[in-house]
Formats: structure tokens, sequence, C-alpha cells
């Protein structure tokens, strides 16, 4: 698990949407090499994962950051959409409990955010 000031975005590189080709690279892949060649603020890091069980919402990812900040999966990725990505993650990045005011979020987090979890040390 990361540090508390630490942000982990994990990317599924297997994500394609419904009618995506099987063969060749998929979006989700492109999306992480898309992530990879982007500058990120210091205490960011991401890495792939084979598969977030979102297959029907296209391109995912996670947002982590220490036991006592609360995560994201957003889904409706695509690779053209890292911009938006760096956005949300550094937003992200600022607060100490992961919890970006709803209207501060990027449009796409606002309307394709899968699931928001808890953090590990969750407050009674």
């Amino acid at each position: 698990m990361p540090e508390p000031d630490k942000t982990e975005v994990l990317v599924c590189t297997k994500c394609r949407m419904t009618d995506d080709p099987v063969e060749g690279i998929r979006p989700g892949a492109a999306l992480f090499s898309a992530l990879d060649a982007m500058d990120w603020p210091d205490g960011v890091s991401f890495r792939p994962v084979e598969c977030l069980s979102n297959c029907t919402r296209g391109c995912s990812i996670v947002l982590r950051g220490g036991a006592e900040r609360w995560s994201y999966v957003y889904g409706n990725l695509t690779p053209d959409m890292a911009d938006t990505v760096l956005d949300g993650v550094t937003r992200y990045q600022a607060t100490a409990d992961g919890l970006v005011p709803w209207r501060e979020r990027p449009e796409h987090f606002r309307k394709n955010c899968i699931a928001r979890i808890p953090p590990l040390e969750f407050p009674e």
C-alpha cells in the first residue's frame, strides 16, 4: 500500500470497449503508454494491472493513496484522455483524505466513477 502522501494509479492494460478488436494493442495498454509518457507530480506512481473486472466500461483506473485515503475506480476512459486522468490524479494527490469535491473533479470523473472505497483506517 502506498505511503499516506503518495498516490498510486493502477491502469488496466487488458481493457477494451465491447466493439474493439481483440487483436492489436488494447486501449487500456495504449492509455497506460500515454500516461507513462507524461510528467507527473511528485509522489504519484502508476503501474499496469492485468484486469480490474470492469470490462463493460472500457478503460479503467484505480486511484489510491495510503491507509487514510479513499480509493476510486473510474471507467469509460480512452487512450486520448490522458490529460483528463492527469488532472484528476493531480487533484486527488493534493488531498489528505482522497476526497476531491465533486464539482472540482474533471467532468469525466464525475460521470464515470465506478466505485468509491473507504480508507483502510476508516474513522468511527
